[in-house]
């Protein structure tokens, strides 16, 4: 059995899903909601797992989840930046791996081994396809104040947290070797990509 590992784990779910045209943590994978997929997989080895959801009014998760922490969003799509801050403030450890709710392929051994990758870094953010992903990451949890800072002027974009905090960047070469086809970083941009990774868990009908 897998060891539980120092660190705690963020799902961020607040976003719009525009492309998919449905709310795309509500998306059922093999009988249950892709975020209650998530979460289950991250309990294998994180202790904690916070969810970063809509303001209360404007919440739709409406599903059971497994026992965990959720936070609020105060203002609707906001974007990743402010919610990442959120739940770096919500977490009870000094590391977290963070993710968005659209990643149904996501492994909880790859999210533990980015986060073995940290060392003496503020952040690991792993390149795939050329681009960082800062949302199949991990962050110390002081990364929080360089992200109210980069709100405060005025960035949105999650991926300016790359230049303001001392960041490792995870080579693909380096994934490849814990993830052979990547699929836990398959998300769900749009229906055809909701096709496809149940196809590849063999959920299609």
């Amino acid at each position: 059995m897998s060891s539980i590992v120092a660190a705690s784990a963020i799902v961020l779910a607040g976003g719009r899903s525009s492309r998919m045209g449905r709310p795309k943590a509500a998306l059922d994978f093999g009988g249950v909601p892709i975020l209650t997929r998530i979460i289950s997989e991250l309990k294998r080895r994180f202790a904690e797992v916070v969810v970063v959801a809509a303001p209360e009014s404007e919440d739709s998760l409406q599903m059971d989840l497994p026992a965990i922490k959720i936070v609020h969003d105060e203002t609707a799509y906001q974007g990743p930046l402010d919610a990442l801050r959120r739940g770096l403030d919500a977490v009870s450890n000094e590391v977290a791996f963070a993710c968005s709710c659209d990643l149904p392929l996501l492994d909880s051994d790859v999210a533990a081994a980015i986060v073995a990758m940290l060392g003496d870094f503020d952040a690991a953010i792993p390149i795939v396809g050329e681009k960082l992903q800062p949302l199949h990451a991990a962050y110390r949890k002081r990364c929080a104040s360089a992200l109210a800072a980069l709100g405060m002027r005025g960035e949105s974009r999650l991926i300016a947290i790359a230049d303001a905090v001392n960041t490792m960047r995870i080579a693909e070469s380096d994934l490849l070797v814990l993830d052979p086809q990547l699929h836990s970083f398959l998300n769900l941009n749009a229906p055809d990509d909701y096709q496809r990774a149940l196809k590849i868990a063999g959920l299609a009908g």
